[in-house]
């Protein structure tokens, strides 16, 4: 019975068949194995610029001012313009093709990035590949949450948006290994060898996904799953689930609902938490005071990423255990407060700045949190939450765009004093927006509940009674 407990808790509602267990474990196998490793290298890409900006770049293509924070909010450009077109796509073009199609786009983009000549070739690279790796982030989330239960989908968002932070932890620990071994091969820098191994690792996963990937359980035709599988992929979640052809009817259900407001407003703030790391705060600070090493600048901030995937797992776990999202992002809030005001008070000792920067990782178990609990509120009308998750994120990158420029440009480095006192404000109005989130769904629940009520006692009253269904007829 124990281990029943620790079982349920660790990965989900247990299966109530040998049927439904062993179609569990195909999908988890099928469906994260190839969009984690998906993400991997998505996130690969992004980090590598990031590591190769400290590692040569900067220098070779005669980088100024904050050409670099222009590189990722041209990249973030891209990634808005794709975002709702690329869910909406996967409406019409089967998953398991749109998914490879747009990594192999990346990926061949990746090989160009290892032969610009100047940082404006490099914008335009940057706009094209976040056009194309939009596809990954929210439409993983939509295909997830058309597979998956409530009480099974926290613990797999955790473990695909660790997949990507785990890209990130590689593409120092890469970054390094290059530096070292392949700077100056063939007459090329190392960071652009970063990019060509980047690319190299890209492809072959595209392959794979052509291969195995299952598309959603309605038009499934995925060669491991059996008839009654595929019967009970849709069986076990569509009780309730809203099905409509696409139409403009979409866009009336979206705006008249507090959903795609709700949530939108609640990831573009907080998705903002995560600024210390996607803007490499702490590799552009050990740049900045020097004393360290090239291989040390990249492997140092790899502790902020090892710090939020642990914090991914252990709080997905227990929001699928508790069914509640919020304190996760109270949670997140909390610690990146923290580490704002330990960077903010400069006279601080330098481990205790090292301390803060890992401890910001926390920021990260938002973003899987934050889009299961979105699947959870969207459960019951598929195009709705399709457009609501892309739209979390295209809300999010909105004003990540222009953010990091007001607030975290390069030449502010090391001390990114605008930046600490903006993070200490954004975590407070993410806990403003996780309070209203969480209140309209309660209110949500309660009206459906009542609707329900209403519904059985109108029932009871147009029945007749078992006495009155006995009496005989009058005889006229």
């Amino acid at each position: 019975m124990r281990w029943q407990s620790v079982r349920q808790f660790l990965w989900g509602e247990i299966p109530s068949s040998k049927l439904e267990r062993r179609l569990l474990l195909k999908l988890d196998w099928f469906i994260l194995s190839y969009c984690c490793l998906m993400y991997f290298t998505n996130y690969l890409d992004r980090a590598n610029v990031n590591n190769a900006y400290v590692s040569g770049m900067k220098q070779e293509l005669n980088m100024q001012g904050n050409d670099f924070n222009k590189i990722n909010t041209i990249f973030t450009c891209g990634y808005i313009v794709g975002m709702i077109p690329n869910n909406l796509m996967l409406q019409v073009v089967p998953p398991r093709l749109w998914f490879p199609s747009m990594q192999i786009v990346w990926g061949v983009l990746t090989f160009c990035s290892s032969s610009v000549h100047n940082v404006q070739q490099l914008y335009a690279i940057r706009f094209f590949q976040g056009v194309s790796e939009a596809s990954t982030f929210v439409g993983t989330h939509y295909i997830l949450g058309s597979w998956y239960k409530p009480g099974e989908l926290g613990k797999r968002s955790g473990i695909f948006t660790s997949s990507g932070l785990a890209g990130t932890l590689f593409s120092g620990v890469l970054q390094a290994a290059v530096y070292q071994h392949l700077g100056g091969v063939g007459g090329r820098s190392g960071w652009r060898w970063l990019f060509i191994i980047d690319g190299v690792i890209t492809l072959p996963i595209a392959l794979y996904g052509f291969l195995i990937f299952p598309d959603v359980p309605s038009i499934t035709k995925a060669f491991y799953l059996s008839e009654e599988e595929r019967a009970l992929s849709q069986d076990r979640l569509d009780s309730d689930v809203v099905h409509q052809s696409l139409s403009w009817d979409l866009a009336k259900r979206v705006l008249t609902r507090w959903r795609w407001y709700g949530c939108s407003l609640l990831f573009a703030i907080s998705g903002e938490t995560e600024s210390f790391g996607s803007n490499n705060l702490m590799g552009q600070w050990l740049s900045a005071i020097g004393g360290y090493t090239v291989e040390q600048v990249d492997y140092y901030p790899s502790g902020v990423t090892a710090f939020g995937i642990a914090s991914t797992l252990v709080c997905a776990t227990w929001t699928d255990h508790t069914r509640a999202r919020w304190p996760v992002l109270v949670y997140m809030c909390f610690c990146c407060t923290v580490a704002a005001i330990c960077i903010l008070v400069w006279s601080s000792p330098t481990g205790l700045k090292f301390f803060a920067y890992y401890f910001a990782g926390a920021s990260y178990a938002g973003q899987a949190t934050t889009f299961a609990w979105a699947n959870q509120i969207c459960a019951d009308d598929y195009q709705e939450r399709a457009v609501v998750l892309a739209s979390m994120n295209m809300w999010n990158n909105a004003v990540n765009a222009w953010w990091p420029l007001l607030f975290y440009p390069a030449t502010d480095a090391p001390r990114f004093k605008k930046g600490m006192i903006a993070m200490i404000c954004t975590c407070a109005a993410t806990l403003g927006a996780t309070w209203l989130v969480w209140y309209l769904e309660q209110r949500e629940h309660r009206l459906a509940k009542r609707k329900t009520m209403e519904y059985v006692d109108q029932m009871r009253e147009d029945s007749p009674s078992p006495i009155e269904k006995d009496k005989p007829l009058k005889e006229e």
